[in-house]
Order: structure tokens, then sequence, then C-alpha cells
């Protein structure tokens, strides 16, 4: 009888004891590194050289370098195809920055599978694309830079992004029309929204080259 009395007064002890340590226990949330249900975050942390944006839960955006060639590059990749380097839109466009067949043929890639599943090709052909569209639009850019059209200020990023989504020649009926003559594509996107979209970027170091292609590995 002692024994058992001796044992349940044990297990009796031993049990507010647990207790009492769980309860003395406290929880702390780090401000800012939690998520309630259905609560969205967004935050953004900017230096001289870099803005970062994030947005959580059902607004995932993708973190872009500020206004540098790369900031613009990430820009159009996720704006063209959420980055996604394997994507085939309806239209037949492909990669991350959509380009059409057509367009890749006149930078040297003709292997468009190989294309899909590399994303250094993908970039290369992006550069090269806009050392020929600077080629093409290098008066424009002199001339219609720092101008407002439809309310929008041109700059050589803005108009670099238009050709990319229209053609060069787009962006040149547009501005020499005083943008009366707008482009859309096959989803309504418009090439003033790319000129607002995309402007302020830094691409001065891209060089205007009319003959630009993928040097392939």
């Amino acid at each position: 009888m002692i024994k058992k009395s001796s044992y349940l007064l044990g297990v009796t002890l031993l049990i507010l004891l647990v207790s009492t340590g769980f309860n003395s226990f406290k929880a702390e949330k780090l401000e800012g590194f939690h998520l309630e249900d259905g609560e969205v975050i967004n935050y953004s942390v900017s230096t001289n050289e870099e803005e970062i944006e994030v947005t959580v839960n059902n607004r995932v955006t993708v973190p872009y370098v500020g206004k540098t060639y790369a900031g613009f590059k990430q820009a159009m990749a996720y704006r063209e195809s959420r980055g996604m380097i394997h994507l085939v839109n309806p239209y037949g466009y492909m990669g991350k920055y959509q380009f059409g067949r057509s367009t890749l043929r006149t930078v040297g890639i003709y292997d468009f599978q190989e294309f899909l599943r590399n994303a250094e090709w993908q970039d290369k052909a992006f550069r090269a694309l806009l050392e020929k569209n600077k080629w093409e639009l290098r008066k424009e850019i002199e001339k219609y830079s720092g101008k407002v059209i439809n309310g929008v200020q041109i700059t050589e990023s803005g108009l670099l992004a238009a050709a990319h989504l229209a053609g060069a020649g787009s962006v040149k009926k547009y501005l020499r029309s005083n943008g009366s003559n707008g482009f859309k594509d096959g989803f309504g996107t418009s090439l003033r929204s790319y000129i607002k979209l995309f402007k302020g970027y830094d691409v001065s170091h891209i060089e205007a080259d009319a003959n630009a292609k993928v040097l392939l590995d």
C-alpha cells in the first residue's frame, strides 16, 4: 500500500512539473516573418544599387535588381512568361522572353527544342535582339528620348522593350505618328504599356549591332 501511494504521489508530482514547465513557456512571433491565414505581406528593400520588391501569397513576384540591365532583363522575363524557360504560348512564342521562330533564326538559333531547355541561350538571344533593335531604333532613341507621348515619357529602355513586343517597325510608326498609330498583341498588350512599364532602365552599355548573333558553345 505504501509503495502504491508513493508511486501515485510521484506520478502526480511529475505531471504537475511538466504542466508548469509548459505553461511558463511563451511563444514569441518575430515581426514580419509570420503569416496569419489569408494574410498578405508586402515588403521592399532598397539601397543605392538595388531595389527588391517581393509579394507573398497569391501575389508572388520575382525580385529585381533596380533599374540596371539585370533588372531590365529580369522584369522583361517575368512580364513575358513569369520567367518560365519552357513556356510556349498559344501563338507559338517560346521561352522566358517569348521569342518567335523567325526572330530566333535572325539571331542564329535554329534548334528550338534545345532553346527551350537552355536558359543561357535564351539570355543570349535576348541580348542579341536588343542589340539589333538598338541599331534599328538608334535615330529614334536619339530624337525622342525625354519627350512625352500619350502621357508617357520616352526612354531608351522603354523603346527597346516595345520593340521586343511589337518589332522595331511598329515602334517607329508609333513615334512618327505621335502615338496615334498604336499596336496591340494577341493578348491585348499595347506598345504604349511597354514603353511605360519598362522606362528608365540603364541599357546604355548595349551596343547597337545590325548583325548581332548568339555565339553558341
